[in-house]
């Protein structure tokens, strides 16, 4: 009989911290899904009642069909998926650029597009509401976008780096032997083999745009362009929160970001590791 492994003492701490660390995420979204589901005598009840006594569903049909979480929600979409595909484009062809172009300086030109990203957003949000608004980009879609976009695409660039550095040059140069063109080598052969990472990126800009509150705060004036973490405020007022209507419309704000994730975590996690790996 095989003998039994040892637990080691570091072990136990170590899943101990894990659980301790799950909890403490885990116990927040389980105290508002539960508080979505109270009437307001319970949510407004002290001491306060965890488990409510009746599960009603009401808050959620409000937010939904009484507030504008439907047109959040087309909203975020929009500029995320515009977003995605500029940064995408943006980003692949720097990344093969200075993975596959050998010249002097490019560590030193990465280490400039990284630090692109460290600039604090809230001290450019003056001069771009200036600019927007003299080029009519101002509370537009294609404005929101264009800033995520920007904001998102040096990361991008280091992720994908990562993953085309990890294709061999070799394949491309057997391609480029049977008349394949350097374009069609990066169409053809690079991009299909580096899709776990697009994909990863595609993921992180999607959830840093859906978690965004600040640019489209700044960038947005008109209630129909609002984005969907905006949206919130209509629950806050001067008179207190509307804690059931808040905490249901953001158990419905967690959810496609879940989904997401969970459809698609196998790519998002093999993308972020090889990228960090190469990159």
């Amino acid at each position: 009989m095989a003998k039994r492994r040892r637990i080691r003492p570091v072990e136990v701490v170590s899943y101990a911290v894990l659980v301790l660390a799950a909890l403490f995420a885990i116990l927040p979204i389980l105290w508002a899904l539960l508080t979505s589901m109270k009437d307001i005598r319970e949510i407004l009840a002290y001491p306060p009642v965890f488990v409510p006594s009746s599960l009603t569903i009401e808050n959620y049909r409000s937010v939904i069909l009484g507030s504008g979480f439907l047109r959040y929600l087309f909203n975020t979409m929009l500029v995320a998926a515009i977003a995605i595909g500029i940064v995408l484009v943006a980003a692949s062809h720097c990344a093969y650029a200075v993975s596959r172009i050998r010249f002097r300086g490019v560590e030193g030109l990465m280490f400039l597009i990284l630090t692109a990203s460290m600039v604090p957003l809230v001290s450019l949000l003056s001069p771009l509401y200036l600019i927007w608004s003299d080029l009519g980009l101002y509370d537009t879609y294609f404005g929101m976008a264009l800033v995520f976009a920007a904001w998102q695409t040096p990361t991008a660039v280091w992720l994908i780096r990562g993953f085309i550095e990890a294709v061999p040059y070799e394949i491309e140069e057997a391609a480029m032997i049977d008349g394949c063109s350097k374009w069609k080598c990066f169409y053809k052969i690079v991009l299909p083999i580096v899709q776990p990472g697009l994909v990863a990126t595609a993921i992180v800009i999607f959830i840093f745009i859906w978690n965004d509150f600040l640019i489209a705060t700044a960038l947005t004036i008109s209630d129909s362009r609002r984005l969907m973490q905006v949206g919130l405020y209509r629950y806050l007022g001067d008179l207190g929160v509307d804690w059931g209507r808040f905490t249901a419309y953001t158990i419905l704000s967690i959810l496609p970001v879940v989904a997401v994730f969970v459809t698609l975590q196998k790519r998002l996690i093999s993308g972020l590791v090889g990228g960090a790996i190469k990159g």
